[in-house]
């Protein structure tokens, strides 16, 4: 039988956020898929429409937590990927960092869209 690992350490920080934040997107994506597949068709859906819910504070506050907890959960996950598949060392720490950077700029970027969207900017 193969041994398994896990970089996980389940008594972690990042172990708990991973779960938390699979838990947060799973709960967002049935709201989202419940709003706008039978509440609003997804023929029935225009620009302005989105415009309209991003302009809701609750709307807005909810796909910007949806952002950070994708961002943190895939970037977590990539991560934990491949240090499980046996990246160590100085590559350990440039690719944390790369990835750390992409995160911080993907988050800075859906939320400078989120305001353009709800009309802020």
């Amino acid at each position: 039988m193969a041994e398994h690992y896990s970089s996980f350490d389940r008594s972690g920080r990042r172990w708990l956020l991973q779960r938390l934040t699979a838990v947060f997107l799973i709960g967002t994506l049935a709201f989202h898929f419940f709003l706008l597949h039978f509440v609003n068709h997804a023929a029935e859906i225009e620009f302005a429409g989105t415009q309209a819910r991003m302009s809701e504070v609750g709307y807005f506050s909810l796909m910007v937590l949806f952002l950070v907890a994708a961002t943190f959960h895939g970037v977590n996950g990539v991560y934990n990927a491949l240090v499980n598949m046996g990246l160590e060392g100085t590559r350990k720490r440039v690719v944390g960092g790369v990835l750390a950077f992409s995160g911080v700029l993907l988050i800075a970027q859906g939320i400078r869209v989120a305001f353009a969207m709800a009309g802020v900017i």
